[in-house]
């Protein structure tokens, strides 16, 4: 039986991995794209974007969907308030449409690659479990089903555990010292007012030392919340989040002497409780040059989520790698070196902020520091 071949493999089908292929497909260029999820509604996309002008929108442009994007945009997400422990507000800033960071859910936006790319170029149910190289920059890649493939040019785009990362890194991703709790409130509205009066039309940041929410409306309105902490990695070994309730009073415990309002937006929470460790590569990390392989995204630049750049990056990084395999017809090599000369100075420095971000977000102060933050943004 021969062996498939794919000139063009991206392993991944997030918004950094579908940016690239839409990007690729503009201008010519067919990929394959092998994702390890069922179907594209196997699981939730998380929350709201905020899409930067200097990122994610240019990325879109790129790929031809910058006014389909300007459709789906949430009126009002831009809006934004700093609370401390007690609800008091402390920054009170309305979307006044003047913004240059609308907001959008993960999910539309990840529905409009989709639909943007020719049927087929998507591989749905397809883990990769492993690659190794073959002669001439070609790679033979091995999927959970026994099955294997080979490709010319192989992308990682596959996120945090990326398989592709080995084949250019030895670097795994390090616990950063914030756990999240993960929450929904659904049709908040009527059936949760208390914590819609405290989310307010776009997002909120309720922080103290050490801990915090971070939430925003969503543009089913619902409030989507990520109760942080500074607990040590192995905090929520002990805790069986299958049983809500139980994860619930855990979680709750951290937040005695919050105000009752906050409280609620973990208590009054519906469904289950998502617990994630949030993980980041060192920063500044980088790889030599390998023939006929790359990465893009988390896979390249995992960092912590508190510069709101990740997935903007991801974008950015699909367009940058997509535009230059286009401007260089038959030098994979040279395209390949001149993405990554700009990924790596711009992966660093928004690396570097996403970590002086979270030590603002949770000093002993805090939300001093946030507020400080965005006086000198003002």
């Amino acid at each position: 039986m021969t062996t498939p071949h794919h000139p063009l493999a991206i392993i991944g089908g997030g918004l950094g991995g579908l940016t690239l292929a839409r990007v690729l497909h503009v201008n010519g260029v067919e990929a394959a794209v092998f994702d390890l999820d069922a179907s594209p509604a196997a699981r939730t996309q998380g929350g709201m974007l905020d899409i930067h002008e200097d990122s994610g929108q240019p990325a879109l442009r790129a790929a031809g969907l910058y006014e389909e994007f300007r459709a789906l945009v949430h009126p009002g997400g831009e809006a934004t308030r700093v609370l401390d422990k007690a609800a008091t507000v402390l920054l009170d800033d309305p979307d006044d449409g003047t913004g240059g960071r609308p907001e959008i859910d993960r999910g539309q936006l990840r529905g409009l690659l989709l639909d943007s790319l020719p049927e087929g170029t998507v591989r749905w149910g397809a883990k990769v479990t492993g690659a190794h190289p073959l002669d001439g920059g070609r790679h033979e890649v091995t999927l959970a089903d026994g099955t294997s493939f080979t490709t010319d040019l192989l992308i990682g785009a596959d996120g945090a555990w990326s398989r592709v990362r080995a084949l250019l890194s030895d670097a795994r991703p390090a616990y950063t010292g914030i756990s999240f709790v993960e929450v929904d409130l659904p049709d908040a509205d009527l059936r949760h007012p208390v914590g819609a009066e405290v989310v307010g039309d776009g997002m909120l940041l309720a922080l103290g030392a050490g801990k915090g929410f971070l939430g925003h409306r969503e543009t089913d309105g619902s409030l989507h919340i990520y109760v942080a902490l500074a607990v040590p990695e192995d905090e929520f070994d002990g805790v069986d989040f299958t049983d809500t309730e139980a994860a619930k009073a855990y979680t709750l415990g951290h937040f005695a002497d919050w105000d009752k309002s906050l409280r609620a937006l973990l208590g009054d929470a519906d469904g289950p409780l998502t617990p994630r460790r949030i993980h980041a590569l060192p920063i500044g990390h980088r790889w030599d040059r390998v023939p006929g392989v790359t990465l893009l995204g988390d896979a390249a630049h995992l960092m912590s989520p508190f510069a709101g750049v990740g997935a903007n990056l991801a974008m950015l990084d699909g367009a940058d790698l997509g535009l230059a395999l286009a401007a260089h017809p038959g030098d994979t090599e040279a395209a390949l070196a001149a993405y990554e000369e700009k990924l790596f100075p711009r992966s660093e420095e928004s690396a570097a902020d996403s970590a002086a971000n979270g030590e603002l977000m949770f000093r002993a102060d805090a939300p001093q520091g946030i507020l400080d933050m965005f006086a000198g943004h003002a």
